[in-house]
């Protein structure tokens, strides 16, 4: 019974071949990834061999390279060998080289030599959705996420996991010794087996702690007292759940109207404190705005990131947390005290007001001290100071913390939006690549992968919104 679609006979030969191009359909999005790398200018981004040399064996164009990694990474295809395996055998892939099939050393060696030059990619890509209005360049969410690292727990070293490590080793000569005494009065013929044993785990022991020792001392002497010996730009990061990984921090400038990455920097600093000024200054650079505002979790609140903010016309919603402690034990916190620019007074809980006295310097910042000497007839004192005066400090520029934060105040709905937004990508990216992260090492290299994951994830977000047609259409255009 012939009664199901049948394919064609492999071994029919046919008069007229059909071409590559019959094979890709009109919306299908290789045809944007050719569209967007045949109209960058490869040799002012600066990629190696984008001019041919005149002698010598012909190189592969580096825009065909290029294409191969664009296309890898919006298909979730990251490995120089599986790029290398597509290329034989994926008809996109085969239609986008032209059945070009470059070895995966040829296509490893082109992402490590021309980091830089994939960046500045994204970054073009980046102007391209500017100049399609994809932007409300208005408001952006920043945030931080941790991405693993290729770097096992077990090969990273810090102050408090050497000292774990360190007596946890102790525990277990001590333990073989005891086991060792208990033998010694075993029959000889038991003796001598399970003795040499032990001994031998005892010096096994022994010599691991010396390695930890030296870890010890490598760790002492680091910067940042943290050492990782398969990729040592890798660090030790607090993970939002609790516990740690080895990993980056990646930090992402969203913008609001279609979810777009517009910046994105890749740093191996644990905390998120110092990152918002510089993130903030990238997303307005390349939104070209003149006013930005930018939202971001209180793990961003920084008194000198928020006035670099303002400073440069970018208006911060940070949610400051108050981490005195003294609410909680009853006593009255800085907040409670209120401030009078007319009369440059602070005014404290018993309606007592308190002029400035002097000026003093910490860590480099200018901080006015207001005090008053009221404070020992004062029926609040067990609730504000147990000294004979409460002194408040207040920095020169905490004017611009007091104008962020009333403008937070009239934006309730600011950290909602903030989720809304930012999650989105890093939720897709993550997922994109798998539970290993990143595939390759060091922090100029891991810089570069993720500018290419951005790439995709804004080349598919793009795609989404215009069509393929559309984007196509435009980018020739262009």
């Amino acid at each position: 019974m012939k009664r199901f679609i049948e394919g064609e006979n492999r071994s029919q030969s046919t008069l007229f071949p059909e071409s590559l191009d019959d094979y890709i359909a009109q919306d299908n999005a290789v045809r944007v990834v050719d569209a967007f790398v045949n109209k960058l200018d490869l040799k002012e981004l600066g990629f190696d061999r984008a001019e041919p040399s005149a002698t010598g064996r012909p190189a592969y164009q580096p825009a065909t390279l290029l294409k191969i990694y664009v296309y890898g990474y919006l298909n979730r295809l990251q490995s120089s060998r599986r790029l290398e395996r597509e290329s034989h055998r994926n008809v996109e892939l085969i239609w986008l080289t032209g059945r070009l099939m470059p070895d995966f050393k040829t296509i490893s060696d082109f992402r490590k030599d021309n980091r830089k030059a994939i960046r500045r990619v994204c970054v073009e890509f980046v102007g391209v959705c500017r100049e399609l209005e994809l932007f409300s360049a208005t408001l952006v969410a920043i945030d931080g996420s941790k991405f693993k690292a290729v770097n096992s727990r077990d090969k990273n070293f810090t102050r408090k996991s050497v000292k774990r490590r360190l007596q946890k080793t102790q525990a277990n000569i001590d333990r073989y010794l005891a086991k060792l005494d208990a033998v010694d009065r075993e029959e000889p013929e038991i003796r001598e087996v399970t003795a040499a044993e032990l001994q031998q785990k005892i010096a096994s022991m022994e010599a691991k702690m010396e390695e930890l020792k030296a870890h010890e001392a490598e760790v002492e002497a680091h910067p940042d007292h943290q050492v990782s010996l398969t990729d040592p730009d890798a660090r030790s990061m607090m993970k939002a759940g609790g516990g740690s990984t080895v990993s980056y921090n990646v930090q992402t400038a969203v913008d609001s109207k279609h979810h777009l990455i517009v910046a994105h920097e890749v740093t191996n600093a644990p905390s998120d404190r110092s990152q918002l000024a510089s993130m903030a200054d990238q997303a307005k650079t390349a939104l070209d705005a003149k006013t930005l505002t930018v939202v971001a979790d209180p793990g961003y609140y920084k008194g000198e990131e928020i006035v670099a903010c303002k400073k440069k016309g970018i208006q911060p919603l940070v949610k400051k947390v108050d981490t005195s402690g003294k609410r909680a034990k009853g006593q009255y916190p800085r907040s409670d005290f209120r401030y009078d620019a007319d009369q440059d007074e602070y005014v404290c809980p018993a309606e007592e007001r308190m002029p400035y006295k002097f000026s003093t310097e910490e860590k480099g910042k200018t901080l006015r001290v207001y005090m008053t000497f009221k404070c020992p007839d004062c029926p609040l004192k067990a609730q504000c100071t147990t000294g004979k005066e409460r002194r408040i400090r207040r920095w020169v520029d905490e004017h611009w913390l007091e104008a962020a934060a009333a403008e937070l105040q009239k934006n309730p709905d600011a950290m909602r939006q903030r989720k809304q937004i930012v999650e989105h990508p890093f939720g897709t990216i993550k997922h994109w690549m798998g539970s290993t992260h990143f595939l390759m090492k060091r922090l100029p290299n891991v810089q570069t992968e993720m500018s290419l994951h951005v790439l995709a994830y804004n080349l598919k977000r793009a795609i989404n919104v215009l069509g393929v047609p559309a984007m196509v259409a435009k980018l020739q255009a262009a």
